[in-house]
C-alpha cells in the first residue's frame, strides 16, 4: 500500500498523483485528496480516501464508479466546469496557439438525447447497459440519470427488445435517439431476423410507441418518420443518425456558427451531417453542403427544399478525407463552417488555408484535432479570434467548442 496526494485531474478525468517513478492515475479522485491505494503499473487502484476535498459530492448515480460513461459526478459543479475549460487553454498552449478562450457554456440542458445500450447474453440472464471504463464487462442499468426525459423509456424498450432477440445468442447495440415524434432505435448486432421475432420486435416497437424500428438500418415497424426541428426545417432522420447529444448543445452550437458567419451570402458547410448548420445558415445565405453519409445528405436536400423561405441549398456526397475542397473551389465561398469528426480535418485545413476565405467557423469534439488545425489556420494568415467551450456531455472528459477564425 502506498499513500500519495492527488494534484490535478487529467485530461482523461483521472486524478494523477506526481511521484519520483512518475504520474500515477488514480480514478475518481480530487486535486488535493490524500489517498492509499495499490500501484497497478501507472495506475492507483485506490482503496481509502484518508483526506477528502471539500469539492467532493455524492454522485446522483448509483451506478457511478462502475459504469464507465460517467467519470466526474465527485465533482462538484464549479471546480469541473473551471477544469473543462482548462482543457481547451492547455491544449491551445500546447500547440503554441494564442487566443481568447470565452467562459464555458454549459449546455446539458434536459439531457442526452441519444444514446446507445448494449445488450449481451449471460447463461439464461439478458444484460443491458453500458460497459464499465476499459473494458467489455458488462454493467446492467436501471437508470441513467444523464438522459433527457424523452429517453424515460428508452431501457425498459431496450431490454425487451434484446429479450425478444436472445434467441439468436448476439452481442447487440441499441441506438436510441428522442425525436420529435418518439423514440427512433436502430438494431445493430442481431444479422437476419426469423419472422416470428420480427414480428415480437414490431409487437414491442407498438407497445413502447416508438417512431421507429430498425433493423441495421432496415425498416421492423413505423408509427410515424421519426424528425426533428433545425432551424425552420423538418428533418426526417435515417436510422442511427447522428446529432449533437443534446438539444441545448446543438442550438448553442448553431447560434455560435450563425454569429460568426453574419453577412456572408455564400457559405460551405463541410462534414454538415443531416444540416445541424446548413438549415439555419440557408435563412440568410446560400448553402453549399458536404458530408460522406449519402442518407444524411438525402435528408438534408429533403428538408431544405420542402422549407419555405430559404435560400438555395445544394447538398453533395463527398468524402472531405479523401478529396477534401481544394482552395480552388473554396474560392467561390465568402466564408466556411466545419464540423469534422473526432480525428478532426487535416488535409482539409490545409486547403482552407490556401483559399481567400474570409470567415471559418470550427466546430469540434476534439480538443487536441482542434490545436493542431488550428496551428495550421493561423500558420497561413488566419487570426484565431476567440473559442467557445461548451459542454454537452456532462461529467466526462469530452468538451466541445467552436472557433472562429478570421483573415
Amino acid at each position: 500500500m502506498i499513500e500519495a496526494v492527488i494534484a490535478r485531474v487529467g485530461a482523461q478525468g483521472d486524478g494523477i498523483a506526481e511521484t519520483e517513478d512518475g504520474p500515477l492515475f488514480a480514478p475518481f479522485t480530487l486535486p488535493g485528496e490524500r489517498v492509499e491505494g495499490r500501484r497497478d503499473k501507472d495506475m492507483l487502484r485506490v482503496e481509502r480516501i484518508l483526506a477528502a476535498s471539500d469539492a467532493r459530492v455524492t454522485p446522483e448515480c448509483g451506478h457511478f464508479g462502475r459504469c464507465g460513461g460517467c467519470l466526474l459526478q465527485h465533482w462538484g459543479a464549479d471546480p469541473y466546469l473551471r477544469w473543462k475549460r482548462d482543457l481547451v487553454v492547455f491544449a491551445l498552449a500546447r500547440e503554441g496557439v494564442e487566443t481568447e478562450v470565452r467562459p464555458l457554456v454549459d449546455a446539458h440542458g434536459a439531457g442526452r438525447r441519444r444514446a446507445i445500450f448494449h445488450a449481451r447474453q449471460a447463461g439464461a440472464q439478458t444484460i443491458v447497459g453500458f460497459a464499465e471504463r476499459k473494458s467489455h464487462t458488462m454493467i446492467p442499468i436501471v437508470a441513467c440519470p444523464v438522459l433527457a426525459p424523452a429517453l424515460a423509456n428508452a431501457l425498459p424498450a431496450a431490454r425487451a427488445l434484446a429479450e425478444a432477440l436472445a434467441p439468436l445468442k448476439k452481442p447487440l447495440d441499441l441506438h436510441v435517439t428522442a425525436t420529435d415524434a418518439g423514440m427512433d432505435v436502430d438494431v445493430r448486432g442481431s444479422g437476419p431476423v426469423p419472422p416470428m421475432i420480427a414480428m415480437d420486435l414490431a409487437a414491442i416497437a407498438a407497445r413502447f410507441g416508438l417512431a421507429r424500428l430498425t433493423r441495421h438500418g432496415e425498416l421492423v415497424a413505423q408509427r410515424e418518420p421519426p424528425f426533428v426541428m433545425m432551424g425552420g426545417a423538418r428533418v426526417t432522420l435515417p436510422p442511427a443518425s447522428f446529432l449533437q447529444a443534446t438539444q441545448a448543445g446543438e442550438d448553442a452550437l448553431a447560434g455560435l456558427v450563425a454569429e460568426a458567419l453574419a453577412g456572408a451570402s455564400h457559405v460551405a458547410d463541410l462534414f454538415c451531417g443531416v444540416g445541424t448548420f446548413a438549415l439555419r445558415l440557408a435563412a440568410r445565405a446560400r448553402v453549399a453542403a458536404f458530408e460522406s453519409n449519402g442518407g444524411a445528405i438525402a435528408a438534408l436536400a429533403r428538408a431544405g427544399a420542402a422549407t419555405a423561405g430559404l435560400k438555395r441549398i445544394d447538398a453533395e456526397v463527398r468524402d472531405l478525407f479523401r478529396r477534401p475542397l481544394l482552395a480552388e473551389e473554396l474560392a467561390r465561398y465568402d466564408a466556411v463552417a466545419i464540423d469534422p469528426p473526432r480525428q478532426g480535418a487535416e488535409a482539409q485545413a490545409r486547403e482552407l488555408g490556401r483559399a481567400r476565405l474570409a470567415r471559418v467557423a470550427y466546430v469540434s469534439c476534439s480538443v487536441a484535432t482542434f490545436a493542431r488545425d488550428a496551428k495550421i489556420l493561423t500558420a497561413a494568415g488566419f487570426d484565431l479570434r476567440h473559442v467557445v467551450p461548451i459542454d454537452q456531455f456532462r461529467y466526462s472528459p469530452h468538451v466541445e467548442l467552436v472557433g472562429v477564425f478570421e483573415r
